[in-house]
């Protein structure tokens, strides 16, 4: 009953030409690589942001989501990065963070643990992005990955938010080049 009141929403939604709903109810999606939909959710995460991104990174170097993030950025969303600063040494990751930062997103490294293993994203502090799917092409197609992201739950998202904070307190800068 309830989905059929949601799809008679959305056609009239559209036959009034509007959008369909923003998501508005707290709700949970899951997303599997290599199969395509967990990036295609990561993806729709960010560009649903309207305020703020948080990010907990172990790997950090997929170009489309940096692209996505510096886009996020351009459109007045404030993002902020972690990154394991072990893991993020190489080329692809360095090109990644020097994207972002370039474009005003404030990222700090953290050695302080023996892995910062987070994958995770608080986006306008309702909904948080977890599981284990890396921000690296090998995550988006050819390793078993997968996504969780819990809409609208603002109780999750301050504990989230919380654990985010410690590990940005304990960062340190990384400089945007010049």
């Amino acid at each position: 009953m309830a989905a059929t009141k949601i799809l008679q929403g959305i056609a009239l939604a559209a036959l009034l030409g509007l959008g369909a709903p923003a998501h508005a109810e707290p709700g949970v999606q899951v997303g599997f690589s290599p199969e395509g939909s967990a990036r295609r959710l990561l993806l729709e995460t960010i560009a649903d942001a309207k305020h703020s991104i948080q990010m907990l990174a172990y790997a950090f170097q997929a170009p489309d989501i940096a692209q996505a993030l510096v886009e996020a950025e351009r459109r007045g969303v404030e993002v902020r990065i972690v990154v394991d600063k072990k893991r993020n040494l190489n080329k692809p990751s360095k090109k990644a963070m020097d994207l972002v930062t370039r474009h005003g997103v404030e990222l700090r490294t953290n050695d302080r643990f023996h892995l910062h293993h987070d994958k995770t994203l608080i986006v306008d502090g309702q909904t948080v992005q977890t599981g284990s799917f890396n921000y690296a092409p090998s995550a988006e197609t050819g390793n078993s990955e997968n996504v969780l992201v819990l809409r609208e739950m603002p109780e999750v998202a301050r504990q989230y938010l919380a654990h985010w904070q410690s590990r940005w307190d304990l960062g340190q800068p990384y400089p945007a080049p010049r």
